[in-house]
C-alpha cells in the first residue's frame, strides 16, 4: 500500500483523492512516519451495500416471545 505524508496530502488533496478514486488503490496517510488514516476508494455502486443481506436470513419461532422463561430471569428472583 502506498504511503503519503499528511503534509503532501494538505498540498495536493484534490489530486490525491482523484487518483485514489480512479485507481481504486487505498492510500495510507502518515504523520512523522506513523500511520494515522487510510483513504479508500468509494464503492463501485454507491449504496450497493444496502440490502446486501436481504433474503439471507429466516425467522425461526416467535420473534416476540422472550428467549427464556420468566422463571429464569434473575431480576424476577429478587
Amino acid at each position: 500500500m502506498e504511503h503519503i505524508p499528511i503534509s503532501k496530502l494538505r498540498e495536493e488533496t484534490r489530486a490525491i483523492l482523484e487518483r485514489v478514486r480512479k485507481t481504486g488503490t487505498p492510500l495510507l496517510v502518515t504523520y512523522r512516519g506513523k500511520p494515522i488514516a487510510q483513504i479508500v476508494p468509494p464503492p463501485e455502486t454507491p449504496g450497493a451495500w444496502l440490502g446486501a443481506f436481504r433474503n439471507s436470513g429466516r425467522i425461526v419461532g416467535d420473534i416476540v416471545e422472550p428467549a427464556v422463561d420468566e422463571e429464569e430471569w434473575e431480576i424476577l428472583r429478587q
